[in-house]
């Protein structure tokens, strides 16, 4: 089920921008700023911040790979696979 964002007046904002804060690492969830009733801006934890941001990379990276698959292009899964082992060994060091 999908949750109603959370929602906070830029007046409110500017009032008490630290309880904006609190309220967004807390609940782990968006916030998203109005002015004169209308979205315009949305705050995020930095955590949900960079987990978005790798899932769009993420997402990127298969999207080319649809594209080079397509175009007959791209490379052999057993090389990719040896090369991701390789950069998760060295990730874990």
């Amino acid at each position: 089920m999908r949750r109603v964002p959370d929602i906070m007046p830029v007046t409110d904002l500017r009032q008490d921008a630290a309880a904006a804060l609190k309220r967004v690492r807390s609940s782990k969830q968006p916030l998203v700023i109005t002015q004169r009733g209308r979205a315009a801006a949305v705050m995020l934890s930095i955590e949900a911040f960079e987990q978005a941001e790798h899932e769009r990379q993420l997402l990127r990276l298969l999207a080319r790979g649809e594209k080079e698959i397509a175009a007959g292009e791209g490379y052999d899964l057993d090389e990719v696979l040896v090369e991701a082992d390789a950069l998760l060994t060295r990730e874990s060091r």
